[in-house]
């Protein structure tokens, strides 16, 4: 699917593209609130300063993705593929990042309060636990 049809797709109330092959698409800058990404390929797309916010994202492919300066507050990100993305200065207010791959993404000066980063890996070989005592 081309970054075209989505959007025209959208402005029409459609919202769920789960699946779609959206691989090298630019949606730089567009309104893509409470879309169902879910499984999509978006490796490698340039979605910076896009809205995302309360998008299903889970388990979607974003290696290599741009999302600097997104919004993705309350987005579904568990299970994502995120290594190598450039979440620069990103807002991931209360994102559930459960589970993702997170290494070797640029994380700088993203904003990850109240984000769920349980089982997300962020170093080769580290992954992050709960921590029963202190929840």
């Amino acid at each position: 699917m081309k970054a075209e049809e989505l959007l025209e797709r959208y402005a029409k109330g459609e919202r769920d593209f789960s699946r779609s092959n959206l691989r090298w698409a630019d949606l730089s800058e567009d309104n893509l609130r409470y879309a169902n990404l879910r499984w999509a390929d978006l490796a490698e797309a340039n979605l910076r300063g896009a809205d995302l916010s309360r998008t299903d994202l889970s388990h979607a492919n974003l290696r290599t993705a741009d999302l600097a300066e997104s919004n993705l507050r309350y987005a579904d990100l568990k299970g994502a593929d995120l290594r190598y993305a450039n979440l620069l200065e990103a807002d991931l207010l209360e994102a559930n990042l459960r589970g993702a791959d997170l290494r070797w993404t640029n994380l700088r000066e993203a904003d990850l309060k109240g984000a769920n980063l349980e089982g997300a890996i962020i170093f080769p070989g580290f992954k992050i636990v709960r921590d029963e005592n202190n929840e």
